[in-house]
């Protein structure tokens, strides 16, 4: 038996202040995908994030992308 699917979304860019999520440019945000799990996705957050860990005005997120989907999951 298959485990259900929970879709995830990992992106990031160049943000305003490294306190928030407020980006420069949203034309310019770097969709780096969905995945089917928050363990994948939370691989790809890794390995996104620290390929750019010298820049610290540059930041990249996971978002829930099932709990928009079905609120009540």
């Amino acid at each position: 038996m298959s485990e259900k699917q929970l879709p995830h979304l990992v992106f990031g860019g160049q943000v305003k202040d490294p306190q928030t999520l407020e980006f420069v440019d949203l034309n310019k945000v770097d969709i780096v995908g969905i995945f089917p799990s928050y363990n994948e996705a939370e691989c790809a957050w890794r390995s996104v994030s620290q390929a750019n860990v010298d820049d610290a005005m540059t930041k990249y997120v996971i978002a829930h992308l099932h709990r928009l989907l079905e609120p009540e999951v």
